[in-house]
């Protein structure tokens, strides 16, 4: 009878292998809004949105990226020369999939609220035209791959700074010089 008690255990095993299996489905997964299984691997995707409905996705102070921005006359032109400082973010190259990676994405440059450009790079040299004469605001914001805003407290992970744009002036010996001046101001 020895064959009827392997049979019986095997049959034991399977039963628990599957009663095991039945409490591993999605049922115990985190859930997201609506109720599904949330996608993100990374952060929580909020409600809240920016000024073209990007959604936000909320991250810990901890270790949360951070930007600064530095925004100076260019001489040769009334344009201006924009410098970033990063960190604990990394720019995603070209072609990455649009997924949200902790610390990796885009910078999308605001003049004023309306996008001017998306810098995979640190750098971005921003023409006159975009900047007509007044004071204006340029902000640096974070954005993951997949187009969510990188947030901290339901704030976006954003630097702005301020400027202002005049007319070339000239000088006493009658040469000109940029209108343009910087008037720094992180947020």
């Amino acid at each position: 009878m020895s064959w009827s008690r392997a049979l019986l255990t095997a049959l034991a095993v399977c039963a628990l292998l599957l009663a095991g299996s039945a409490g591993c489905g999605s049922g115990d997964a985190p859930k997201g809004k609506g109720g599904g299984v949330s996608p993100s691997p990374v952060g929580k995707v909020l409600d809240n949105t920016d000024e073209q409905g990007r959604h936000y996705r909320e991250v810990s102070k901890s270790g949360a990226p951070e930007v600064g921005i530095e925004v100076e006359p260019d001489a040769a032109d009334d344009s201006w020369d924009v410098r970033l400082t990063v960190h604990d973010f990394r720019f995603s190259p070209v072609g990455v999939r649009p997924r949200a990676v902790a610390g990796r994405g885009t910078v999308r440059l605001l003049v004023d609220g309306r996008t001017v450009a998306r810098l995979r790079v640190p750098e971005y040299h921003l023409a006159a035209g975009l900047v007509p004469h007044g004071t204006h605001h340029v902000t640096a914001r974070l954005y993951a791959d997949d187009g969510t805003v990188w947030a901290v407290h339901g704030k976006p992970v954003q630097s702005t700074a301020d400027i202002t744009a005049s007319s070339t002036q000239a000088t006493p010996d009658g040469s000109e010089v940029p209108g343009p001046t910087p008037t720094q101001g992180e947020k």
